[in-house]
């Protein structure tokens, strides 16, 4: 019942002219009165209504007054529902106390008295609004309790994921400085060392070998700054939601066979094979450079982690999108680290001494995302890993 409903109240009588004279006495514009003839009439009203007081005549043909409190009393929706009877009978009858016994919390003679009767509904009419508004009240704080709860689990949710944060920058902070260090101390070094040449004057450290040689070590080093500081801005971009990317005509078959012929040297390095299985060429709407990017990561992490053994990149279409498989015969990821490797600063276990921030795969499968694609990661069919990048052949942008 809402606060500014009407109070409604129960009136049984077989007679016309008391239940009129009875509404006369007790209807106005905050209280409804319902009338009912006989008990059956009264049971019917008491399912289909909630009453704040029932006035029931004790001697009714049928069912009588008692009858009917009994049965109102041993209903749960009923039962709380405070009865008043009234009689015609003269007081050594004894019937208000019987009344009482049937669970009645008073007992009126007629003829009615109608300022007594006023009264008395009004003193029962405003407990049955001061109970519902307590229950209202009460239900009020409940919800309010639950709120807060919520509110709390967020705030401390929030606070976690704010210290998750703080942790995690001040992680990357570090992981930054000692992976910078790394190149800016050997260019450091190779400055010393040529420094110490010059003042020697030996010209012949310098010649046109050792200058090439030189010249192919710091662009490794310069190379290797290069990276972790685009690394660091793809990130910054991703978060803030201004990494842009612009699909173009891209032949995919094309593209790979010049990645893995770029990798070349890295492939010898590792000791290990690297296999495009053959495909008819591929067309789709992609950003290249984008898409290279990610192709270019799994491919290294392959030939990184892959123990020195056989590594294989095949496409497969699949219907409107196109999925690159890069398999390797590593050592393979742990289920429980299949997710937790495309987080950003992550590596699996077992390669915390590998160099890099860990952006990689996070980087990536935000790439593939932006794509409208997926990158996921599955154990390989015997060992090792096969990572898949999945494609729309056709990228809004």
């Amino acid at each position: 019942m809402r606060v500014n409903d009407p109070t409604k109240v129960l009136i049984v009588d077989d007679l016309a002219e008391n239940l009129q004279a009875l509404d006369a006495l007790l209807r106005d514009e905050h209280r409804i009165v319902l009338h009912a003839r006989s008990g059956d009439e009264a049971l019917d009203l008491l399912l289909e209504h909630e009453f704040a007081l029932a006035i029931l005549d004790v001697q009714m043909p049928g069912m009588n007054g008692f009858e009917l409190a009994e049965l109102m009393r041993g209903t749960d929706r009923t039962r709380n529902i405070p009865i008043v009877f009234v009689s015609a009978a003269g007081r050594e009858l004894n019937y208000a106390f019987k009344g009482y016994e049937s669970g009645a919390v008073d007992f009126m003679y007629k003829p009615l008295d109608p300022e007594a009767v006023r009264s008395k509904v009004n003193v029962f009419v405003a407990l049955y609004q001061q109970r519902n508004e307590t229950r209202r009240q009460v239900a009020a704080l409940e919800q309010s309790r639950k709120e807060q709860e919520i509110l709390l689990a967020e705030l401390s949710a929030t606070q976690m994921e704010l210290e998750r944060s703080l942790r995690m920058r001040d992680d990357f902070m570090s992981l930054v400085a000692h992976e910078l260090r790394t190149p800016l101390n050997t260019l450091f070094l190779e400055t010393q060392m040529r420094t110490l040449q010059l003042k020697r004057g030996n010209l012949a450290a310098f010649g046109p070998e050792q200058m090439h040689k030189m010249i192919a070590r710091d662009e490794r080093q310069i190379q290797a700054m290069i990276r972790l500081i685009d690394d660091m801005l793809d990130v910054s971009r991703m978060r803030s939601g201004t990494l842009s990317i612009r699909p173009a005509p891209v032949e995919l078959m094309g593209l790979i066979e010049r990645i893995v012929s770029d990798l070349s040297l890295q492939v010898a390095g590792s000791g290990s094979s690297l296999t495009l299985v053959p495909h008819d060429p591929v067309h789709g709407q992609w950003d290249e450079f984008r898409v290279e990017q990610v192709i270019v990561n799994l491919l290294t992490n392959a030939l990184r982690y892959g123990c020195s053994m056989p590594v294989e990149v095949s496409v497969i279409l699949e219907g409107d999108a196109v999925r690159i498989d890069v398999s390797d015969q590593g050592k393979g990821i742990a289920e429980t680290e299949q997710q937790r490797i495309f987080e950003p600063f992550e590596r699996g276990s077992g390669n915390r001494d590998v160099k890099g921030l860990g952006l990689g795969l996070y980087i990536s499968r935000q790439l593939a995302e932006s794509h409208g694609g997926q990158l996921s990661v599955v154990p390989g069919a015997e060992c090792g890993s096969v990572f898949s990048l999945t494609l729309p052949l056709s990228t809004s942008g």
